[in-house]
């Protein structure tokens, strides 16, 4: 599968609490390289025609704004942890922008902490203030979105099973610290493989930063780039580190294919 025609947009590239943190002074947080300001992790996938939109971070407005993004096709869900979640009621503005209703696409359990989160969607409630209008189809396998094919890759992030996303040669896998044999074999022969990657220390939910070259490795994609990134990694420094074929992202950066 190949990803021509592919263009991905990194809308954030932080991790749960986005760089600057609350409270903290170093190095990173106080950075003026606009590389080291990160909002929660999301990405806008661009391919047959198509805006595909994954995860709702909290910052949805705000990235969607700075991109200048108009229109979503549909939205992808990897989980339903805060971080990646809690910008769903933003979209409410490209259903007034199309008319239409979102289609959102998440495991059966993302998709039920989804309808508790935000019951107000799903209840009648008074006129006024808008509320997003929102079609939640359950992942049980490969799915069309439009003639776009996308192949869930289930992964771990510590003992929680999420999903990566594979479109044509790219793949999408951030909140993730252990993928099984079976969906290994879903990401080879990868052009784009992105990756979370959250710090040089171990974590118990996350890769860290040797851990996920090891995954590169493995995997030999044609390019990797590494997301879900915490203030312990100076984007200057760290990107001077690794090998060739390995970066780190950035809010703001677009990848083609």
């Amino acid at each position: 599968m190949g990803s021509q025609g592919i263009e991905l947009t990194f809308l954030g590239t932080g991790t749960s609490h986005g760089v600057p943190m609350i409270g903290c002074d170093c190095s990173v947080c106080r950075s003026s390289d606009p590389r080291n300001s990160r909002t929660r992790a999301s990405v806008l996938v661009k391919t047959g025609g198509l805006s595909i939109l994954i995860d709702t971070s909290p910052e949805l407005r705000i990235q969607a704004i700075r991109e200048g993004i108009q229109h979503v096709d549909a939205l992808l869900f990897t989980h339903a942890h805060a971080d990646h979640l809690f910008g769903l009621d933003d979209v409410r503005r490209f259903n007034d922008l199309s008319g239409e209703v979102m289609p959102c696409y998440g495991s059966l359990a993302t998709l039920r902490t989804i309808k508790k989160a935000f019951e107000y969607v799903f209840v009648p409630t008074q006129i006024g203030g808008g509320k997003p209008q929102l079609d939640l189809i359950p992942i049980t396998g490969p799915f069309f979105v439009g003639d776009v094919q996308i192949i869930p890759v289930p992964v771990l992030h510590g003992r929680v099973e999420v999903l990566g996303f594979r479109i044509g040669g790219l793949a999408y896998v951030t909140d993730c610290s252990s993928i099984p044999l079976d969906s290994r074999e879903l990401l080879v022969g990868l052009d784009i493989l992105v990756l979370g990657v959250l710090r040089p220390e171990p974590h118990e939910t996350h890769f860290s930063l040797s851990q996920g070259l090891k995954v590169v490795e493995d995997l030999r994609p044609r390019k990797a780039y590494f997301t879900h990134i915490a203030h312990r990694m100076d984007h200057e420094s760290v990107t001077a580190s690794l090998p060739s074929g390995v970066e780190l992202a950035y809010d703001g950066l677009v990848v083609r294919a």
